[in-house]
């Protein structure tokens, strides 16, 4: 990037004001933003100032940095650093901007380049002989589909030939810029093709008719009903209704007996099955998978392994305990306490003084939730963080776990600021007001 400086004083004005008009618009922007956020309007303001007088002089920068209550050098570095802003005169008529970037580079901007040298002056940033004009060659301005082109001042002209920029030069330098009509020079829409639009230019002549659908098929023959199932003794799965299952309809009152004597005895061994670890080889005939698993593994001391007991009638009663492991959470850090947490769980550290406390909010990095923590472990005026030492400093940045944040954010030099003149001595120290 380039150094970018202020021209020399020889050419420096010796003030700055706004005219009525655009005082009233500064007045107005500066009013959009939150109290204390007013140095946001520093780009709108330097730009209206640059669109009054062509440029931005040093007389400018002071004027907006006051209007903003700002050092005037973080003014002079936005000016220098976006190079939107011109820092030498420009013509009064016409300052020419000529987009060097590739695109336009290959449809011919090295022709324009030569035009303002031969017709303006041979090194860019320079008047010509009656200040009207000057000229710069400036990076992409955003027209590379219409290369090449120009910006003078907010308007862009496209689809440049160096004879086509002869008579726009022309034209501003004897004051009719008005004349010219921004944008491509070619005759075309914006972006649109070259030479007009070349497809769908026939118009639709043909009508569209009215759908009708086709005849309905002529009704086939309904299909003969299915015969009956025969009766079946077939055991009913369990939990299904008759009416879901019309194998089942129409069995004898016999069959439905022996199914459901058929469907006792198996559940009955099912329940053996499970108290004693033998299979039910009625249903599952040749089973051997009926031995707990558990008893193999580890000596039968696995979690989860069923526990069994015959009754004295011959019946069998399982009990089956579930044991879910238990998953401890990691400790915490007793020491690290969080800013976010009850301010109550803080331990005081120092002796808390008499009086009011002070608001540690308008120490930068100091919310809210943190001012409850300090005033939790003792600390409420600003006069009390202005004597921290270091060891009173690694003690609260140990118990709040800051990690180094009190010396960062120069907590001790803040708070020295403030109880020594309160925020007006903030702003003389800082520049700035408080956070």
């Amino acid at each position: 990037m380039s150094v970018r400086r202020l021209a020399d004083e020889s050419v420096q004005p010796a003030s700055f004001a706004f005219t009525a008009e655009n005082q009233a618009w500064a007045e107005k922007r500066i009013g959009l933003y939150p109290p204390g956020r007013q140095q946001s309007a520093v780009i709108p303001l330097l730009m209206r100032a640059q669109d009054q007088d062509g440029w931005v002089t040093r007389a400018t920068i002071e004027k907006v940095a006051e209007m903003l209550d700002m050092p005037y050098i973080r003014v002079l570095e936005v000016a220098t650093f976006y190079t939107q802003f011109q820092l030498v005169p420009v013509g009064k008529r016409a300052h020419i901007q000529v987009c060097g970037t590739t695109p336009c580079m290959l449809r011919g901007a090295e022709g324009l380049i030569d035009v303002c040298k031969s017709k303006i002056h041979a090194e860019p940033h320079h008047l010509n002989e009656d200040g009207s004009l000057s000229w710069e060659e400036v990076e992409c301005a955003g027209a590379c589909v219409n290369a090449p082109m120009v910006a003078i001042f907010h308007d862009t002209y496209e689809d440049l030939t160096p004879a086509r920029l002869e008579e726009i030069i022309d034209a501003f330098q004897a004051g009719n810029g008005d004349s010219i009509k921004p944008g491509p020079q070619i005759g075309r829409l914006h972006g649109a093709a070259e030479g007009g639009q070349t497809t769908l230019l026939e118009t639709p002549t043909a009508k569209r008719e009215k759908f009708v659908p086709p005849p309905a098929p002529e009704a086939e023959p309904a299909p003969a009903a299915p015969a009956a199932p025969a009766p079946t003794t077939a055991a009913k799965p369990k939990d299904v209704a008759e009416e879901n299952a019309p194998a089942l309809k129409g069995t004898p009152k016999e069959a439905k007996v022996s199914v459901a004597k058929a469907e006792g005895e198996r559940k009955a061994a099912d329940i053996a099955a499970k108290a004693d670890g033998t299979p039910n080889n009625a249903m599952r005939e040749g089973a051997t998978g009926a031995e707990s698993k558990a008893e193999a593994i580890d000596g039968g001391k696995a979690v989860g392994k069923a526990k069994t007991s015959a009754s004295a009638d011959g019946g069998a009663s399982a009990s089956v305990k579930k044991v879910t492991p238990a998953v401890k959470a990691p400790a915490a850090d007793p020491k690290a306490v969080s800013p976010t947490r009850d301010s109550a769980a803080v331990q005081p550290l120092f002796e808390r003084p008499a009086g009011e406390p002070d608001d540690l909010k308008l120490i930068s990095g100091v919310g809210p939730v943190l001012e409850g923590k300090l005033h939790a472990l003792g600390i409420t005026t600003y006069a009390q963080i202005a004597r921290f030492k270091k060891a009173d400093i690694a003690k609260v940045d140990e118990v709040l776990n800051f990690k180094g944040r009190i010396e960062r954010d120069e907590w001790v030099k803040q708070a020295k600021a403030l109880a020594k003149g309160g925020v007006e001595e903030y702003r003389k120290v800082f520049g700035k007001d408080p956070r």
